[in-house]
């Protein structure tokens, strides 16, 4: 192996070690990879004029429309978690549904979808249905796998159901990878491909995925109803609790379809509807009566911390993409998923196996930044839909977030758990979901038109 390669191995080694012993990725991802370019250089396998291009990445990452999107929908999620809607929407759903057996773990995958559509943050998600909903689970009588299982699984949605941060960041990384490959093939009228495509092709997965979720909880409550019992009802008139679900569900829902259904009908770019959405959150809150000062800022301040995180790890990203090209790394791995027997299948089954274990020790942000950019350009040579990769990358990440042992949601779980429940618990209790996952996946791999169907038929182009 050529030195300069050998060097790109080794420096894609050095991050991962780097990033497992706990260090801070962006400046893990930065630091390394200039380390990496000064060692090349003095080796004479490195040229420095790949490292001129990061004031230039730099700019394009502060003048990206579709990244400002990042920061507003964080806003929008954060606001309606902070300032209780989402605590309303479970206690509303829970009154609705709770009096059928396995009818209180239908409402929290219901709620968990309506979140994950607002907020597309995994660790909000688990951790606020969590606190909320798992008391009031075992109190009810439910299983504690029942119920771990349920908030892991519904906690993750927020993967793979629109408007999603993860997706809009597959999306834009995905979309210039796309049109690099269509150019390099002298394909000079490219397909168009964006966020918006992205968001369209990931709405039916995942409402077929919720569905999957409520069809197993419906089941398990009727071969075993001493796991999932039904709530005593606490006297609400059926008038009274229609007002109540109206109150609760209809503001909520109907901001998720005008931000939406903006974006898929053309009226608004994700950015501009972001913005929509985040001013409708906080309107919501006000009308509600919830909107404090102090809820307020601290809602200012998630959005910045989580904010400048993404935006450092794609600077650090930037760092390190280039550093690991000038070494001939993407070209390596080109040739390597190239030559794999099998073509195709086997490369992207190797693609998702890298990113589905990555997924363990790593957030879904820093796996796109870092591995999108090295594998997508080999996958698009053999002519895959970008809708459909992007899909596949979503669900699979959100699979990695709930497999034992190393599971972001598992852990998230674990932290709002009370000490009553083991961890064997919880990762038996996400078992059925993640066979569910899979089986979606499948689905998804054996049938792409569940992803494609959608925008090619409503979007133009």
């Amino acid at each position: 192996m050529p030195l300069n390669e050998l060097l790109s191995v080794l420096l894609l080694v050095a991050v991962c070690v780097a990033m497992m012993m706990g260090y801070p990725v962006a400046f893990t991802l930065g630091g390394i990879s200039v380390l990496f370019a000064g060692v090349g250089y003095l080796l004479g396998v490195f040229d420095p004029i790949f490292l001129n291009a990061i004031p230039g990445r730099i700019f394009g990452v502060m003048g990206n429309e579709v990244l400002v999107a990042v920061p507003l929908f964080v806003f929008m999620g954060v606001m309606l978690e902070r300032s209780r809607i989402a605590e309303d929407l479970l206690t509303t759903m829970g009154l609705c549904f709770g009096s059928i057996r396995g009818g209180l773990g239908i409402s929290v995958t219901i709620v968990g979808m309506l979140l994950a559509a607002s907020t597309g943050i995994v660790g909000a998600t688990v951790v606020t249905m969590g606190l909320l909903s798992l008391p009031t689970m075992i109190k009810a009588g439910y299983d504690p796998k029942i119920a771990c299982g349920t908030i892991c699984a519904s906690g993750t949605l927020g993967q793979i159901i629109p408007p999603s941060i993860a997706l809009v960041i597959i999306g834009d990384a995905l979309s210039g990878i796309y049109a690099e490959s269509q150019l390099a093939k002298g394909n000079f009228i490219v397909e168009p491909f964006s966020v918006i495509d992205l968001f369209a092709g990931a709405l039916v997965p995942g409402l077929m995925l919720s569905v999957l979720y409520i069809i197993y909880l419906a089941v398990v409550a009727f071969m075993k109803p001493e796991t999932s019992p039904a709530l005593e009802s606490d006297g609400t008139s059926g008038m009274d609790l229609l007002v109540k679900v109206i109150k609760a569900l209809l503001p909520p829902f109907l901001l998720i379809i005008a931000v939406l259904g903006s974006i898929l009908g053309g009226l608004a770019t994700p950015t501009e509807a972001a913005s929509f959405g985040g001013v409708g959150a906080t309107l919501l809150a006000v009308v509600r009566g919830n909107l404090k000062l102090s809820i307020l800022t601290d809602v200012v301040r998630s959005t910045t911390r989580i904010s400048a995180m993404v935006f450092a790890i794609l600077i650090g990203a930037s760092v390190f993409s280039l550093t690991f090209r000038g070494f001939g790394g993407d070209h390596l791995v080109q040739e390597f998923l190239s030559s794999l027997p099998g073509g195709f299948v086997t490369a992207m089954l190797v693609v998702m196996l890298v990113m589905f274990l990555m997924g363990f020790v790593l957030d879904f942000i820093e796996i796109v930044f870092i591995v999108v950019p090295i594998v997508a350009p080999a996958l698009f040579r053999f002519d895959v839909d970008p809708i459909w990769l992007g899909v596949m990358m979503g669900l699979n990440l959100q699979t990695s977030f709930l497999t034992p042992p190393f599971g972001w949601a598992l852990f998230y779980m674990r932290g709002v758990a009370p000490p009553s429940i083991a961890t064997t618990d919880i990762y038996r209790g996400v078992m059925p979901f993640i066979a569910l996952q899979i089986l979606m996946l499948a689905m998804l791999w054996i049938f792409p038109e569940i992803a494609t169907w959608l925008p090619r038929a409503i979007l133009p182009g």
